[in-house]
C-alpha cells in the first residue's frame, strides 16, 4: 500500500481558513498533509497514490475533546440525576476508591478512545488519575492525548497526598517525554480541592516544564459560595491573586461569571472549556459563551467524562452549544455554525498550544482528518454542508478518521479496535462495580 493517499471528497474544510471547497483533494503523505490542490492536479501529481473517494461527503479536521476524564467510560450510567457534590461525594469518588486502577484506567481510556474516534474525534484533553495508563492507552490506540496529571489534597489509591500526585505527575511527564501524540498538563482538580500552597507549587512547575494547567473553575454556584465562606472571595479572584491566570491556564466549564470576570480571562489569555451537556445534566448552570467570545476569549468544547455526559459526542456538544447560545442570549445569530465547528477544532487545537500541528487541514500540519457522510436522509438535501455537521448530522455518519496519517476509522468499522473486546472488558468492570 503507497504511503501517499489522494482523499477525493465532495466538500473540503480548512476550517481555518472559513471556506468550503468543492472539486479538491487533501492529499497525506506519511503523517503529514501533502497538499490541498484541485482533484485533476492531485491525481497527475501523485499517480501512484492510493486513491480514497468521498462522493457524498465532508473533509475536515479532527474534532479535538478540550475536557473530558476518558477513563470513567466505566461508570457511565452509574449515578445519574443527581447535583454535583452529591454526585461526587456520596457515589463516583467512593467508586473511584474501591475500583480505579491502572488496568481500570487503562480499559476504561481504551473504551473511550474507540468510542471518541467512531465519533470523529481524534484528541482528547483528559484529566485522571493513572497517567501513565491513560498515556499507554492512547498511545496503543494510536490517539492523540493530552494527559492531564489530576491532584488533589485528599488521599486517593493513587496517592496519599498532593506531593505524592505530583511526584507521581512529575516521574509519567519524565517516561513519556518525546512521544509525539502525547502532552501533558498538570491538572489541579478545583479550588475546592486543592490548597494555596499546592496551587503555588503547581504554577512553578508548569513555569518550570513548559505545560499548561487544566483545572475545574466556576462549574457550579455551590463552588462560589463556599469560596466566598472560606476565603472571602470568588475562586477566579483566588486564583488570579495565587497567579494561577498568569500561566497557560485551560478552565474547564467556566458557567458562573461575571461581566468583570469575563474581560479578566480575555486579558489574561485563559482558555475555556464549554461542556453543554455536563452543566445541563448536573443542573450547573448555563455558561455565558457568547459573551466569552465576544470578549475574545478562546473557548473550546468538552464533554466531560462519560459518567456525568454520559456520551463523548462532540457533534451532539456541537449542537447543543450553538442552540443553547441562542436561547440564552435571544439572539438567533449567536454561535452560528462555523464558529461552532472552530469552537471543536481549531479553538481546542489553540487551548492546547497544539494549533500548530492540528485543527485545521493545511499543508504541512499533521494528518488528523475526518470524513463525514452526508449522504443519509437526515442530511438531505445538502444546501450547506457546514450547517448539516452542526444542526442535522449525528457522530454515527462519520465514516472515516486518521490520526497522524493512519486510517483509525474505515467505511463505519474502527481498524485497530476489536468491539467484542472491549465490550467484554467493560461487562467485566461492570460486575465488580455494580454491587452498591
Amino acid at each position: 500500500m503507497s504511503s501517499t493517499q489522494i482523499l477525493l471528497p465532495r466538500w473540503l474544510m480548512p476550517i481555518a481558513p472559513r471556506e468550503v471547497l468543492t472539486g479538491h483533494a487533501l492529499v497525506i503523505k506519511q503523517d503529514r498533509i501533502a497538499a490541498i490542490l484541485p482533484a485533476a492536479d492531485a491525481i497527475a501529481r501523485y499517480p501512484d497514490a492510493e486513491r480514497i473517494d468521498l462522493p457524498e461527503h465532508a473533509l475536515l479536521p479532527g474534532l479535538v475533546n478540550l475536557h473530558t476524564h476518558s477513563a470513567m467510560t466505566l461508570l457511565r450510567g452509574y449515578a445519574d440525576d443527581l447535583a454535583l457534590m452529591d454526585w461526587l461525594n456520596d457515589h463516583i469518588w467512593p467508586a473511584e476508591g474501591a475500583h480505579v486502577s491502572d488496568e481500570f484506567v487503562f480499559d476504561g481510556t481504551q473504551l473511550a478512545i474507540a468510542e471518541m474516534i467512531r465519533g470523529g474525534t481524534t484528541c482528547a484533553n483528559d484529566g485522571y488519575f493513572h497517567h501513565g495508563a491513560v498515556a499507554r492507552a492512547a498511545l496503543a490506540s494510536g490517539f492523540r492525548m493530552m494527559v492531564g496529571c489530576s491532584i488533589l489534597e485528599f488521599p486517593t489509591p493513587y496517592a496519599a497526598d498532593a506531593d505524592q500526585y505530583i511526584r507521581r505527575a512529575l516521574d509519567c511527564i519524565d517516561e513519556f517525554t518525546g512521544e509525539s501524540l502525547i502532552g501533558f498538563t498538570l491538572a489541579p482538580h478545583a479550588p475546592y480541592s486543592v490548597s494555596d500552597d499546592t496551587f503555588r507549587r503547581v504554577i512553578t512547575l508548569a513555569d518550570e516544564l513548559g505545560v499548561s494547567i487544566h483545572c475545574h473553575i466556576h462549574e457550579t454556584q455551590d463552588e462560589i459560595d463556599d469560596s466566598l465562606r472560606q476565603h472571602g472571595v470568588r475562586p477566579l479572584e483566588r486564583l488570579a491573586r495565587l497567579g494561577v491566570l498568569d500561566s497557560p491556564l485551560i478552565a474547564a466549564h467556566m458557567v458562573h461569571a461575571t461581566d468583570a470576570e469575563i474581560a479578566l480571562l480575555a486579558a489574561r489569555g485563559v482558555h475555556v472549556a464549554h461542556n453543554p451537556a455536563s452543566n445541563l445534566k448536573l443542573a450547573s448552570g448555563f455558561a455565558r459563551i457568547t459573551d466569552q467570545l465576544a470578549a475574545g476569549i478562546n473557548v473550546g468544547i468538552g464533554t466531560d467524562g462519560a459518567a456525568s455526559n454520559n456520551k463523548l459526542d462532540l457533534f451532539a456538544e456541537l449542537r447543543l452549544a450553538a442552540l443553547l447560545a441562542k436561547g440564552q442570549s435571544g439572539n438567533p445569530t449567536a454561535l452560528p455554525a462555523w464558529q461552532a465547528l472552530e469552537m471543536a477544532t481549531i479553538n481546542g487545537a489553540k487551548a492546547l498550544g497544539w494549533d500548530d500541528r492540528i485543527g485545521s487541514l493545511a499543508v504541512g500540519k499533521q494528518a488528523d482528518v475526518i470524513a463525514v457522510d452526508l449522504s443519509a436522509l437526515g442530511t438531505q438535501p445538502a444546501y450547506d454542508p457546514v450547517s448539516h455537521l452542526v444542526y442535522a448530522a449525528d457522530r454515527n455518519q462519520v465514516s472515516h478518521v486518521w490520526i497522524a496519517g493512519v486510517a483509525q476509522l474505515v467505511n463505519g468499522e474502527l481498524t485497530r479496535f476489536k468491539s467484542a473486546q472491549l465490550v467484554a472488558n467493560a461487562r467485566r468492570w461492570q460486575a465488580r462495580i455494580a454491587p452498591r
